[in-house]
């Protein structure tokens, strides 16, 4: 459990920044290369290859290097992991406002 908990932590972090999110974004219509990945955004080819590094780290995104090209796809197993937490977190308010909503409907119908 803390091992998974350390993964979620990763991908909530990686997935925290703009640029990360729109790199995740981008990737879900196919691979790319870096440089590819990069001309969007203005900043430095190694600043940007720092935002790559903590979406490979979390797990999000995979490379693969042939020749000088890097290219990026998507791993969407760790985004799962996240949507998982997500998903339980929302059965569990939702079951929480369920109960809310019953005891003030019991407090409306009270003399």
């Amino acid at each position: 459990m803390p091992n998974e908990q350390a993964r979620l932590d990763q991908v909530f972090q990686a997935l925290a920044d703009p640029t990360r999110r729109k790199v995740i974004e981008r990737l879900v219509s196919g691979p790319a290369a870096t440089s590819e990945l990069a001309k969007p955004f203005d900043m430095a080819l190694p600043s940007f290859t720092q935002h790559l590094t903590v979406l490979e780290r979390a797990g999000l995104v995979t490379s693969a290097k042939q020749g000088r090209v890097r290219t990026y796809r998507l791993a969407p197993a760790a985004l799962e992991v996240a949507g998982g937490w997500l998903a339980e977190q929302r059965r569990t308010w939702e079951r929480r406002l369920d109960q809310l909503d019953r005891f003030l409907t019991d407090l409306k119908e009270q003399p």
